[in-house]
């Protein structure tokens, strides 16, 4: 028994040990970033030291693609925020009032574009929007005036600080970190395609064709295939060569989307098909898909991870098959050009996986390069709005007051507001945790400040206190309970202390400083509560009223958008889908984008066919928000689709198949999404 008990114990310990050895591991990083960065910044004697330690703490993070990544667009933020503040003096050097209405303003327009800007982009947009409001607090002075003459310098200090912050940090984690994020990316992007392909394949292979079999997984995967972002990002700041070559990942990624629309529209036509003709078309399909694709059904295949680009060919190839393949029916047709469009966008996806394995990358089909999709404008001005008003809040109160560390606090203030703008229904929790990791930190702070630094004068021992606070802190920060909490609470340990080459030791300066900056973060976190985020079924409801609104502007041939164009318009919209949305509005989106994308097909075809203008009753009835009307229209027309005679018979006979298999396509997404293509577009 005693035996035993030892050998569950000794388990039990390794199984803590190995738990613990990477944030322990990530803590001694953060440790050794901040060490590095303030004795550079302590022998350069700069006037603010702890700035190089304390952005040393907040770009050093647990892997290193995210780390160099997040350095870069500090520094983007920084040096914007600092030419920004410069400029803003020099427009109203005078001017106290004109000059805080320009900083709340700056902060605020930063916020908005935070807020539609996603991952490390969004952190450098609210970063240019608190630099200034840091550089412009050094210079105000106790009454909140400018100082044109030390505005400058200020910010070259600042950002001189700053990037020693940056460099340190990346030094530290480059030379102690071989990166893992592009790994995680290929084993995402090898498996995800594998899992969209092989369910397709049992879609074309299944005798009873049923649509509600397959909506959920769908749904799931489209949920998964929203979450890469983040991890494309990392993934970018561990490889200049996937920075270069981005536009090959956002297509991938498109190409997935594309893949799981497109299939969509397989399973509901298979759906709504008599069963021997639905099998009859799968059958003829499914026998031109590659034998290794098909072999996706039990897992990724061996060959996808080692020769990903000869796979990608394939697709390729397989897809134009499917393109060529003569089709005696419109339904056929349909299902042929589907899968075709299933199959590149497996290829896009391939492609991007190739280029994440230093494989030979195809970078011809560059149809879309990288973008900035704005999907909503109303989240940003709501953010807009609160930062104008905590930022001119906290400067009339300062103002007013006349309180000698009221520009701190409206630092924590900006810091709070902009930070977490983007954070949208998590913001107001998230802000909260910050605030009492700002109270914890400052009371642990205090403790070490005034009880062991004291008696330290040698660099090192300075640096012995910092780890016994920043190791076991950063530890923390990676734990999965409020980690907001503890990061705020670690990677300010140097604004805390105020650490300097000069230390000061006086407590009441240090308790009016610990004062300002709980006071300017409860400030911006009770901004939340004030002038909430949109809700989660509010941004989903006017997603897809302007999908909607957009969609009829199409159909009524207001919008002159290539197919290209629409996806792009739509991928954005689905990626900004809350994760609190309803299964069925995401479908709505995806229907939406494929029924779009047939309109404008079918457009083409009729120009083609000399018959363009047939079609624009039945869209303009559908502009009109009446599907029932326009699918009775628009299938009447099929009769209309038969080549003319002359030459060129067969090519015209294989567009007007063509065309009649679009009809389908926008018929069978109209009767299934008839309550959302009737409703009212408001936004």
């Amino acid at each position: 028994m005693a035996q035993k008990l030892l050998a569950g114990w000794s388990a039990a310990l390794r199984r803590a040990s190995r738990a613990a050895a990477s944030p322990l591991l990530f803590g001694v990083r953060l440790w050794a970033s901040v060490s590095l960065a303030l004795y550079i910044a302590f022998y350069l004697q700069l006037e603010n030291e702890y700035w190089a330690g304390l952005t040393a703490a907040i770009v050093c993070q647990p892997e290193l693609g995210a780390s160099l990544r997040k350095g870069w667009y500090r520094m983007v933020g920084t040096l914007v925020g600092a030419v920004a503040i410069v400029a803003l003096t020099g427009l109203f050097p005078q001017s106290r009032v004109a000059f805080l209405f320009g900083l709340a303003l700056w902060g605020a327009l930063c916020a908005g574009v935070a807020t539609l800007l996603r991952n490390f982009a969004s952190y450098a947009a609210a970063l240019a929007g608190y630099t200034a409001v840091i550089v412009a607090a050094d210079a105000l002075g106790a009454t909140g005036g400018p100082k044109a003459n030390e505005v400058f310098l200020l910010a070259v200090v600042r950002a001189s600080e700053i990037c020693i912050g940056i460099v340190s940090a990346g030094l530290v984690l480059a030379g102690t970190d071989f990166g893992g994020a592009r790994r995680r990316l290929a084993a995402s992007f090898a498996a995800l395609p594998a899992e969209i392909t092989g369910r397709f394949v049992n879609t074309l292979a299944q005798t009873d064709h049923t649509l509600t079999e397959t909506q959920s997984v769908r749904r799931e995967l489209l949920r998964r295939v929203i979450a890469l972002e983040p991890v494309i990002d990392a993934a970018k700041g561990e490889s200049s060569q996937i920075r270069y070559h981005s536009p090959v990942l956002q297509q991938a990624v498109d190409g997935l989307f594309s893949a799981l629309a497109a299939w969509r529209t397989v399973a509901s036509m298979l759906a709504w098909l008599p069963s021997d003709e639905a099998n009859e078309a799968a059958r003829a399909v499914e026998r031109e898909i590659p034998q290794e694709l098909q072999s996706s059904q039990q897992g990724v295949p061996h060959s996808w991870m080692a020769n990903p680009a000869h796979v990608h060919r394939s697709c390729e190839a397989a897809a134009q098959r499917l393109k060529d393949l003569p089709a005696s029916t419109p339904s056929l047709r349909l299902l042929a050009d589907q899968t075709s469009t299933v199959l590149r966008g497996i290829s896009d996806a391939l492609n991007g996986l190739a280029l994440l394995l230093s494989a030979p990358v195809d970078r011809s089909p560059a149809r879309r390069g990288a973008q900035i999709r704005v999907p909503d404008l109303a989240p940003a001005l709501v953010s807009v709005a609160r930062s104008f008003l905590v930022v001119g809040a906290v400067s009339l109160f300062w103002i007013f007051t006349q309180w000698p560390s009221g520009g701190l606090a409206l630092t924590f203030a900006a810091i709070v507001v902009n930070l977490f703008s983007a954070r949208a229904d998590e913001a107001y929790a998230t802000a909260v945790d910050a605030v009492a990791g700002v109270v914890f930190g400052m009371l642990v702070a205090a403790v070490l400040k005034f009880a062991l630094l004291p008696g330290i004068e040698t660099f090192e021992g300075f640096a012995l206190v910092m780890g016994l606070y920043l190791v076991p802190g950063g530890a923390l920060v990676l734990q999965p309970w409020r980690p907001t909490l503890f990061s705020f609470m670690t990677t300010f340990f140097c604004a805390y202390v105020e650490t300097a080459n000069t230390m000061s030791y006086d407590t009441l300066e240090y308790y009016n400083n610990a004062l300002a900056i709980v006071s300017g973060s409860a400030v911006g976190a009770f901004s939340f509560l004030l002038i909430p985020p949109l809700s989660p079924a509010f941004r989903a409801r006017r997603l897809l009223a302007l999908t909607l609104r957009d969609f009829r502007r199409l159909a009524a041939g207001r919008a002159f958008w290539t197919i290209e164009d629409w996806e792009g318009r739509v991928f954005g919209r689905l990626e900004a889908m809350p994760d609190a949305a309803a299964p069925v509005q995401r479908a709505d989106l995806l229907t939406a984008l494929a029924v779009g994308s047939e309109i404008i097909r079918l457009r083409g075809i009729g120009a083609s066919l000399g018959i363009g203008s047939a079609f624009e009753p039945a869209f303009a009835t559908l502009a009109q928000g009446d599907s029932a009307a326009a699918t009775a229209q628009i299938s009447l027309l099929s009769a209309m689709l038969q080549p003319r005679p002359g030459a060129g018979v067969e090519a015209e006979a294989s567009l007007a198949l063509k065309a009649r298999g679009s009809i389908l396509a926008i018929a069978w997404g109209l009767r299934e999404h008839a309550s959302y293509f009737d409703g009212e577009a408001r936004a």
